[in-house]
């Protein structure tokens, strides 16, 4: 038991990473999930922070929310998918919702705070990317 809960070994740093990954993931799924299903009445009504129009706005916000966060549970082409993620999550934070009050804006400066660890970090052992390498790494 001490082992496993005062352990710095690469298992057990692996694994945080791989909670990390899915739980964040997992969550932010949600989010995208709920932008396709009702798109269409999303689309009336989804700001356009950057100019591009609630249109391309709305489709890029499920793309990070939804598709990479797809892989990046799955821990593939993990920092490649953080960007579009990280992106989401400060435009969330400091464009639309940069005059609300911190609890307005703090989910998503959670988001942004877990995907630039991750990105540091890396997906771990356990993930699609270490395997992908593993192999690589044998030719």
């Amino acid at each position: 038991m001490k082992k496993l809960l005062f352990s710095h070994r690469p298992f057990s740093q692996n694994f945080a990473l791989l909670i990390l990954r899915l739980s964040a993931a997992g969550m932010m799924m949600t989010h995208g999930w709920s932008k396709i299903a009702n798109f269409s009445e999303y689309l009336t009504k989804f700001s356009d922070p950057i100019g591009l129009g609630p249109a391309v706005s709305l489709q890029l916000a499920i793309f990070a929310e939804f598709f990479c966060a797809i892989l990046l549970a799955l821990g593939f082409m993990s920092r490649w998918v953080l960007i579009p993620l990280i992106i989401t999550m400060m435009t969330a934070a400091f464009i639309v919702h940069a005059d609300d009050p911190f609890g307005g804006k703090e989910k998503a400066l959670l988001f942004l705070v877990i995907f630039v660890v991750l990105l540091f970090t890396g997906p771990g052992k356990i993930s699609m990317d270490a395997q992908i390498n593993k192999k690589n790494r044998y030719r």
